[in-house]
């Protein structure tokens, strides 16, 4: 099964709303998608989702570089996974994103060559994956009406972006609380934007109101605090934007750092590390739960295969297409009762892209 060429896209696809977190806001899902054609008649298809401010690249960088690592595979075996991904990593360090892209149509050319779904492939089972639903960084008042939809919609947990001040994040959760009551999860999410002492105070003025977990509350390279919030949290605390690949696993495991790790395609370079990633966490018994960037339904589906496939991740955010103004998937994952994933069990990943959408969108071919 040898590559034969490879379709690149700039995947733009509009909000509803700005989403804004501690470190930035963005107004529009700006994805790179690759489509990756062999000599037997066949494509993969796969989806990054460059969120600049966290993993340092962006829809142009992830475009350029797509066409570097297209030229590199062209004439490669599709089949070697291993292979074409070394050979990328080998050309240029780090670019995740970009890669995940690669790594996503590699797999799911595989599945389809096996005719199994991706899920199967990964020698799992299908499994029931429940999202949960983000609210973004608002007024306590503003966020709280939002909480109370999402319960109404009938959410098993509600994740919630915190990151200002200590003062103003406390407030937004006991009113989140005081609008929903106390019965329905809450999973909050700093993305880096407190320090070791507000990060403690935080969390323990929380500790009564059913945080289920608190993902990356300090800055993303600062693995000792990070451990020293766990020694000191009432609440669990899940590593992600300290968490790219398998190397980052080991040592926040080694270190105790964390309770949890949360595994992003985007972020890990797709599925091969993310396997890795979750067989690190097993071995040092540390949940894994799987996670989104700005990602359509074609990598959402791909996400949530892995997550089929592997009984160590436990918990389930893969609500990023709730926040887009338009869904260019056919096929894929289907939302029932807004937050439950039924996984399809056509070869691959099965997702694919609108041809009509992608031919409003700039493009590129090597051969």
């Amino acid at each position: 099964m040898t590559i034969t060429r490879v379709e690149i896209y700039k995947l733009n696809i509009p909000l509803k709303a700005p989403v804004t977190i501690a470190i930035g806001t963005i107004e529009e899902a700006r994805n790179i998608l690759v489509k990756i054609h062999t000599d037997k008649g066949t494509y993969g298809v796969g989806e990054g989702s460059p969120f600049w401010m966290i993993v340092g690249e962006t829809q142009e960088t992830c475009f350029a570089a797509a066409q570097d690592f297209a030229r590199l595979l062209i004439g490669q075996n599709a089949s070697d996974i291993e292979g074409c991904l070394a050979t990328l990593d080998r050309y240029l360090t780090q670019n995740y994103t970009c890669k995940s892209a690669f790594d996503m149509a590699l797999y799911d050319l595989a599945a389809k060559q096996a005719g199994m779904p991706l899920y199967q492939y990964l020698g799992g089972e299908k499994r029931t994956i429940t999202t949960d639903e983000t609210i973004y960084i608002n007024t306590p008042e503003a966020m709280a009406a939002d909480a109370v939809q999402i319960k109404e919609r009938g959410a098993e947990a509600i994740k919630v972006k915190l990151g200002t001040h200590a003062s103003d994040d406390i407030s937004r959760i006991r009113a989140i609380r005081d609008a929903i009551g106390q019965e329905l999860p809450i999973r909050v999410d700093a993305n880096q934007g407190w320090d070791y002492v507000s990060a403690v105070k935080v969390l323990k003025a929380l500790a009564e109101l059913n945080v289920e977990y608190c993902e990356q509350p300090v800055k993303h390279w600062n693995y000792d605090d990070m451990a020293r919030v766990r020694q000191h949290s009432p609440i669990p605390i899940c590593a992600d934007e300290s968490l790219f690949t398998h190397t980052d696993a080991f040592r926040l495991a080694q270190m105790g750092a964390v309770d949890y790790f949360n595994i992003k395609l985007s972020k890990s370079g797709g599925i091969n590390n993310a396997l890795k990633i979750n067989a690190i966490a097993e071995a040092a018994g540390i949940p894994c739960m799987i996670g989104c960037m700005s990602e359509s339904r074609l990598a959402i589906t791909a996400n949530a295969h892995l997550a089929s496939a592997r009984t160590n991740i436990r918990f389930y955010d893969l609500d990023s297409p709730f926040e887009h103004a338009e869904d260019p998937v056919v096929g894929g994952a289907i939302y029932h009762n807004h937050y439950r994933l039924e996984l399809p069990d056509a070869p691959g990943h099965g997702a694919d892209l609108d041809e009509e959408y992608l031919s409003r969108m700039e493009r590129v071919e090597v051969q």
